[in-house]
């Protein structure tokens, strides 16, 4: 899922130009958009994707220069170490730039939660935690698009894997 380039929305309007030859793509998320199509006048050129990215870019690099001076308090590693490395240095350093990391996460995977596989070996308690977290965001899926009787059945076999969770006798 693509962003938005003025604001970090998720982009619902794709818009290429082709320009003296070269193409310009421009991602705007629904209010971006219409802020965008209500500036430009018919017969008139729109604002220029590139200089859209450029104001853009600009601004993100006087963030990024503020948030490069971070450190993890745990092993010292700063968030510009970081990006150049492409790995933290412990598992603190999610919580030391938790603010960076987020919108990265979701920019990349789409969520924040990792809902991937589990090894065969994992504990019944991993098993029954990971497929609580699948049935939850099936559920945040379902009540998203409006589907409140699937959503229902879903909340139900949660309540019950959550009360067989609690009464291990079950």
């Amino acid at each position: 899922m693509r962003k938005c380039s003025r604001c970090s929305k998720p982009a619902t309007l794709h818009i290429t130009e082709l320009k003296e030859g070269d193409v310009h793509a421009l991602h705007l998320c629904e209010k971006c958009a219409q802020d965008y199509l209500s500036n430009v006048d018919v017969g008139q050129a729109p604002e220029e994707p590139e200089d859209l990215f450029q104001q853009h870019l600009e601004n993100s690099i006087e963030d990024l220069e503020d948030v490069d001076q971070s450190i993890c308090p745990s092993c010292g590693i700063t968030f510009k170490e970081f990006r150049s490395q492409g790995r933290l240095g412990c598992p603190q350093c999610y919580l030391a730039f938790e603010k960076e990391l987020i919108p990265l996460l979701e920019n990349i995977h789409g969520e924040t939660q990792h809902t991937g596989k589990l090894p065969k070996r994992a504990p019944e308690a991993s098993r029954k935690q990971y497929d609580l977290i699948k049935l939850r965001n099936r559920l945040r899926t379902a009540v998203e698009s409006e589907s409140y009787e699937e959503a229902a059945q879903l909340r139900d076999e949660i309540q019950k894997m959550e009360a067989a969770c609690e009464d291990p006798d079950d």
